[in-house]
């Protein structure tokens, strides 16, 4: 690889360039985006210089689109065409399952390969931006069959997802947006809606500490960067909801006789399952 292009220098983007140079790539560095996106992105050394996304197609060997979800169906329609042969078009998309198959029915002579890093901020732009933003999350990927994780672009960008201290995990797009839907989707709609009930309780301050802090620290995400994502996956969302509902009536019916005690032991195994080191990939 000798030239990578990312769509969208903003808190993903950028921190996948500066993520790029820490694991020791020395290519060109290109961003599409907005004229005063790309001069911060080049003022803060970020990328090399900023480019077209007609230009990135003509001459980038990887193209990573870090937009939010209807953009980048946008661009992969545009890119389709446009990229040239042995390109590798990736993205970090909240969804996978519209992208999966706009991505599958467009590219031909170019490879695409959905994928999705599961890491952030609430602040965004490419100030934000941190080498280290990757380091121990989960980075899913999710080819239409195995065999496109053999090709040498595929496994030189697996090999940058592991450098960068991420677990690397394949999954069916379907699967993605289920899973998804349970462990990010449903954690930004608890968080919103603890808030919001907060909200009608002026003194909460006055007795609130490091839980509810951490747990409401989602919501203070804008609408602007979930609305998509809602949009997309709209069913799993739905069905993560309500199970999550059942369990707090669960809790609800149980609170006058105290039986309360499975609910928390079930809980404890789940959390503690989540906090488990993992030293291997997750692939199928």
């Amino acid at each position: 690889m000798k030239t990578v292009a990312i769509s969208g220098v903003g808190l993903i983007g950028g921190s996948f360039a500066l993520a790029l140079r820490k694991a020791g790539f020395s290519g060109r560095i290109l961003g599409v985006g907005s004229e005063r996106t790309r001069a911060e992105a080049v003022k803060l050394g970020v990328i090399d210089a900023g480019c077209s996304l007609e230009e990135a197609a003509s001459t980038a060997d990887l193209i990573f689109l870090s937009q939010p979800i209807f953009r980048v169906l946008e661009e992969i329609d545009l890119l389709g065409a446009a990229a040239r042969a042995g390109c590798l078009v990736t993205d970090a998309g909240s969804t996978k399952g519209l992208i999966a198959k706009r991505g599958a029915a467009s590219f031909k002579g170019a490879q695409f390969l959905g994928g999705h890093p599961m890491a952030g901020k609430e602040a965004r732009g490419v100030s934000s931006a941190d080498a280290d933003l990757f380091r121990g999350r989960n980075w899913v990927l999710t080819p239409a069959k195995l065999a496109d994780l053999e090709t040498e672009s595929a496994q030189w960008l697996m090999a940058q997802i592991r450098a960068f201290g991420s677990r690397l995990v394949i999954l069916d797009a379907e699967e993605h947006d289920k899973l998804a839907a349970m462990t990010s989707h449903l954690v930004q709609l608890i968080s919103t809606s603890l808030a919001a009930t907060l909200a009608g309780v002026p003194e909460a301050k006055r007795t609130a500490g490091p839980a509810v802090i951490e747990m409401t620290r989602v919501a203070m995400s804008p609408f602007g960067m979930w609305h998509e994502i809602f949009a997309t996956n709209p069913e799993n969302v739905r069905q993560a909801i309500d199970a999550f509902i059942r369990n707090l009536e669960e809790a609800r019916a149980l609170l006058d006789s105290g039986d309360l005690e499975h609910i928390f032991d079930k809980a404890n195994q789940a959390a503690r399952l989540l906090r488990s080191p993992n030293v291997i990939d997750f692939q199928k």
